[in-house]
């Protein structure tokens, strides 16, 4: 009888444990989770509307991090527009402003004002609901971009800064989870970023 059901019993012990495989892969528990590189001090800057925005406004949300300025004459309008194209993929299915926001900050205030940063945005589409455009005193944002991202800023703008050109991930508790190199394109694209911030915004 054993023998005569054997290869049915091996073919439903085989199932079972795809199955269970599936579930368990299916529901991220079997996903490694995102190191956390550091935690974002708190801020307060202008936003474009003239509204004051701190860190715990954005905090709840996954969020991805740009510092940049408007006279930038390469990497800061090519990757504002990178963001711009995962803003578009957030929206598809509903992920921005609801679980996700993007936050840039230019560190250029005397040349920044809000009418340019803002000025700069719209040629990007940004949806202003889900994203903040930031300016504030020139040393403490560069400290937040130091401490916070380990990004580098350096100038002043009179011959051009130099700086990182870094997208920084960070989770819903304000921790530090991703730092991304925008300038290599091959592998940072719209596609990547955007699931990045939904596999974040599911933990």
């Amino acid at each position: 009888m054993l023998k005569r059901y054997k290869w049915t019993w091996i073919l439903l012990a085989v199932i079972v444990v795809m199955a269970g495989y599936l579930i368990y892969t299916g529901s991220g528990i079997g996903k490694s989770k995102l190191p956390v590189l550091g935690q974002v001090e708190d801020f307060s800057l202008e936003n474009v509307d003239g509204k004051t925005v701190t860190l715990d406004n954005t905090k709840g949300k996954v969020r991805l991090f740009y510092f940049f300025y408007t006279s930038c004459p390469d990497v800061c309008p090519v990757t504002t527009f990178l963001l711009s194209q995962t803003q578009k993929q957030l929206i598809k299915d509903g992920t921005f402003a609801k679980d996700a926001e993007f936050v840039s900050v230019s560190f250029d205030p005397k040349v920044d004002t809000r009418e340019k940063i803002k000025e700069f945005a719209d040629k990007f589409y940004v949806d202003y609901n889900g994203w903040y455009f930031l300016r504030g005193d020139d040393q403490k944002i560069r400290d937040l971009a130091e401490k916070s991202f380990k990004i580098g800023i350096m100038g002043d703008n009179k011959d051009n800064f130099a700086h990182s050109n870094v997208i920084a991930l960070v989770d819903r508790d304000n921790k530090v989870r991703k730092l991304y190199n925008a300038n290599d394109t091959d592998n940072v694209t719209a596609e990547s970023l955007a699931k990045d911030v939904k596999d974040l915004a599911k933990q």
